[in-house]
């Protein structure tokens, strides 16, 4: 019996450890190629291209391209007859989705990246979020946040919704070396012996930084020898974040715009800190699974898939949300019981490897695609 045809169809992703953990499993099953709309070559694109997966990069650097791009989409799928189309981020679902419904593709898929920004920050965003609802035949939700959003804001049928939360190949956390963890000390001059504790955020309002920031500059001023890295630090809130970094020591912050070896840096911390302003905006949050996971205490607030995993006291540490002082007073009491912070993350690896391992998404994509 032939293989069923699976086209992923990405939008704006240069490198993502998530879709390399997903793809090369996938395509043991499946005769699978990948679309990427893409300005250019990316670290993803290199990337399967040495695994040898068909990939093919349609360019979108803006708008001027969403003709052209949706053209090629429909050129494709009227030619390849895929068996299913999934589509991921939010301009491959207002290209891919329609094209493949005009070429009659009779599985239509989508991952529910994004929660409830749309309906906080950006109205207009809602009619093709509403768009992706009605051109999918069925919507991957990665977590309650995103079911909270289809089924109770944008009053999607339940029938139409999976839940299947992202999976991680853990493996690769238990093979970060020691060389690799140096080599990142060295390349972002990270002092040894002192307390480090990190934030992995893009620089937007609703990642919670306004009061992430406060509480360390307070346990800073406790502990002056702390370090903070804060990664992934780019973003529109970049100018408000620089005036909240006056409050630090001098050359006590590192700011990492990227760094491609993620797991690695998250050896340097000692504490994680993620604060998302309310349950709902963090559609899953992986950075509180891959800090889980290395081994890593955090101080985080219930959104996303916190609210589903983390039980303050046991596997981490919760705090109400847009509360700088009690994540102040949280740094505070962790550093003081260091056995406490061990339990906390010995209890999370445990806790993140049981529930989101990669073969557990796989299976349940497998029954989905099948069905």
């Amino acid at each position: 019996m032939a293989m069923r045809q699976v086209i992923h169809v990405l939008s704006a992703v240069e490198k993502s450890l998530a879709f390399e953990w997903l793809f090369p499993r996938l395509a043991r099953e499946y005769d699978l190629k990948v679309i990427l709309l893409n300005p250019g070559v990316s670290s993803m694109e290199t990337f399967l291209r040495e695994q040898g997966i068909p990939v093919e990069r349609i360019t979108l650097r803006g708008k001027m391209d969403f003709l052209p791009s949706f053209l090629r989409l429909l050129i494709i799928f009227l030619f390849r007859r895929p068996d299913v189309v999934h589509v991921h981020l939010f301009d491959a679902q207002r290209l891919a989705l329609p094209a493949a419904w005009l070429a009659r593709i009779r599985r239509r898929i989508y991952t529910r990246h994004n929660s409830t920004l749309h309906h906080r920050y950006y109205p207009s965003g809602i009619k093709f979020d509403r768009w992706s609802n009605g051109f999918a035949t069925d919507i991957v939700s990665v977590s309650q946040a995103t079911d909270y959003a289809l089924l109770e804001l944008e009053g999607v049928s339940g029938s139409k919704v999976t839940r299947i939360p992202h999976g991680f190949d853990f493996q690769v956390f238990g093979q970060v070396t020691t060389g690799r963890v140096e080599a990142l000390r060295k390349k972002w001059n990270i002092p040894m012996g002192r307390p480090v504790i990190g934030l992995v955020s893009r620089l937007i309002e609703w990642k919670g930084l306004q009061y992430a920031l406060p509480a360390l500059a307070a346990f800073q001023r406790n502990h002056p020898e702390a370090i903070v890295i804060l990664a992934n630090a780019n973003g529109p809130y970049q100018r408000s974040v620089d005036k909240l970094l006056t409050d630090f020591v001098p050359g006590s912050v590192v700011c990492i715009p990227f760094e491609e070896d993620i797991l690695a840096l998250y050896r340097l911390f000692d504490l994680l800190v993620h604060t998302p302003i309310d349950p709902y905006v963090e559609a899953f949050g992986q950075v509180y699974v891959e800090a889980m996971a290395s081994g890593i205490p955090v101080v985080g607030t219930p959104s996303g898939v916190a609210g589903e995993i983390m039980v303050s006291g046991k596997n981490g540490i919760l705090v109400p949300f847009c509360d700088s002082q009690s994540v102040a007073a949280a740094l505070e009491d962790l550093w003081k019981k260091p056995d406490f912070r061990q339990t906390l993350a010995l209890n999370a690896q445990a806790d993140v490897l049981s529930r989101f391992p990669i073969d557990t998404m796989v299976a349940a994509l497998k029954k989905l695609y099948n069905a």
